[in-house]
């Protein structure tokens, strides 16, 4: 068997948290391609519905919409139990349901600071404590967390103290629970992706000044695509990467080499 048939992910069931669009939505295609059944979680359902439709419809595959707040650890037990009643196992988890507030850190109140917190940080570890719970009995399984660029520099014009925060931690958090889980065959990863043209984002009128200003900063003077997200979380999510865990894939285009 070549390397490209040992990283297909045949028959293995998949949830991706902020799967309906973006990011999300193009590493669950990326799954889906690879032959794996996926659950999309979203707080949109009807958004999540149509994704899951169309990874049917164009893989062969199983696909199923769960409606949850990852910030909710009663949401977080009922999404684990849907996936199981569908899938009767679970083999990757991708934690990658995010948000980003631009407010300055002397105006941030704070509800602001924990609804940022809350999302990028707890969320993933409650998701991902839940599938670890799930593979650890199962006897192995991998995590994928999203964190960013924005865990390594201070992005700049806008502030965003919270993100920044959170993703740092996301990556720590990450560490700590590959070095706990690693006898165990339960693997964790995380990547750190930079600035990603997302339809939402390129379509954002208010973030067009940025964006000029984020190109011209960047070494390849662009943003990147989420479909270059898309193979890294492929190969972390088979078995080509079984020696492959507590590391953290920074994706930006050599935005954080300068």
């Amino acid at each position: 068997m070549g390397i490209i048939e040992k990283m297909r992910l045949d028959g293995k069931k998949i949830f991706v948290t902020g799967g309906a669009r973006g990011i999300g939505k193009s590493v669950a295609i990326a799954f889906a391609e690879a032959g794996a059944d996926i659950a999309i979680v979203d707080l949109d359902i009807e958004e999540a519905k149509k994704t899951a439709k169309e990874l049917e419809e164009n893989n062969g595959i199983k696909s199923i919409a769960i409606q949850a707040d990852v910030t909710n650890p009663i949401d977080v037990d009922a999404m684990i139990e849907t996936i199981l009643e569908a899938f009767g196992r679970l083999d990757v988890a991708f934690c990658n349901a995010g948000v980003c507030l631009n407010v300055p850190a002397e105006d941030m109140t704070f509800e602001q600071w924990k609804k940022v917190i809350d999302i990028n940080l707890t969320g993933v570890f409650l998701t991902a404590q839940a599938a670890g719970k799930v593979m650890l009995k199962q006897g192995g399984g991998s995590i994928i967390n999203t964190a960013s660029m924005s865990a390594h520099i201070v992005n700049v014009p806008q502030p965003q103290c919270s993100y920044n925060a959170s993703k740092a931690g996301v990556i720590q958090l990450t560490k700590s629970l590959a070095v706990e889980w690693a006898s165990r065959n339960v693997r964790v990863n995380c990547i750190s992706p930079g600035y990603i043209g997302t339809e939402l984002t390129l379509n954002s009128p208010s973030l067009q000044p940025l964006i000029k200003q984020w190109n011209e900063m960047a070494p390849l003077h662009r943003m990147g695509r989420p479909e270059e997200l898309q193979s890294i979380c492929v190969y972390l999510a088979g078995d080509t990467s079984s020696f492959t865990t507590g590391s953290d894939f920074v994706i930006d285009g050599a935005f954080t080499s300068i």
